[in-house]
């Protein structure tokens, strides 16, 4: 795929976009810090590398550019790159975590951006886990709280990058952050879970995207919406089935993965991918 846009039939173009991922060298499930989360339950960092690395390889076929940030030992979650911080227009706002098994990730980011030579690098003051809860949308960020990310966090991150920001309320723990229950697909179309958010934050949702593509339980369940769209291509479990069709019906071409093993510590596609707005 060329730089820039790419028309393609149904009007939808594909952007070449930088990513950030790091590979599940460490992958455990040894805490629990949401619903997904079973100690107890087996899990392979192997089978998890091995998954990861058929995305990674998809994304760099398909002519992204990935980049890749080292993991670290005793940070199991560190593949859910998405979540280590905000990048719009070469800003990095990095991730200040909720909870202490995640806290050690941020330092982690900060020095990967800094030593690249990204000019204005700041680690959030409240608690905000990055591209988990906040999502750009066109020239809007859409930011979620309930679970994760603090609210006073969006107020900062408005102040930081000089975008509106627009405030939406989860209120499903199986849906914890905001890239669990709303996928960004482009020309100012989303999809989402409506049962993840609160009535509020539904109208809000309903009224600014009116024709947004809503997802049923079965696919949101298997993380359906935990997708990445390069504008034509949207990248997502290939266990929602009946969501890719729907995104066929717009004209999108879903790309489905099998991201199985790493669901098992709550993240999938989107999780594993942090977009490179410079």
């Amino acid at each position: 795929m060329s730089e820039g846009k790419t028309a393609v039939s149904g009007g939808k173009a594909a952007t070449t976009r930088r990513y950030l991922m790091c590979r599940p060298t460490y992958f455990d499930v040894t805490y629990s810090i949401n619903p997904w989360m079973e100690p107890g339950k087996p899990s392979s960092a192997q089978v998890g590398v091995e998954q990861w690395k058929r995305l990674h390889d998809t994304f760099v076929t398909l002519g992204h550019d990935v980049q890749l940030i080292e993991p670290v030992a005793g940070l199991p979650d560190m593949v859910f790159a998405a979540n280590g911080a905000t990048v719009v227009d070469g800003k990095v706002l990095v991730a200040r975590f909720r909870h202490e098994q995640r806290a050690d990730e941020a330092q982690e980011y900060l020095d990967w951006f800094r030593s690249r030579g990204w000019s204005e690098v700041e680690q959030a003051r409240y608690v905000n886990e990055g591209e988990g809860d906040f999502l750009c949308a066109g020239d809007v960020l859409l930011a979620g709280s309930g679970f994760r990310s603090d609210v006073r966090a969006h107020d900062e991150a408005r102040e930081f990058f000089g975008r509106e920001v627009v405030s939406l309320m989860l209120v499903n723990p199986r849906f914890y952050h905001l890239d669990t229950a709303l996928s960004v697909l482009g020309d100012g179309e989303v999809m989402y879970y409506p049962e993840a958010f609160s009535a509020s934050s539904r109208a809000v949702l309903a009224e600014r995207f009116p024709d947004a593509v809503l997802a049923e339980p079965e696919d949101a369940e298997v993380f359906g919406l935990n997708a990445l769209s390069d504008g034509r291509r949207v990248f997502m479990p290939r266990q929602a089935a009946r969501l890719a069709d729907r995104l066929r019906e717009r004209g999108y071409e879903p790309v489905g993965v099998d991201l199985s093993e790493l669901l098992k510590a709550g993240g999938s596609v989107k999780c594993c991918t942090l977009e490179l707005r410079d």
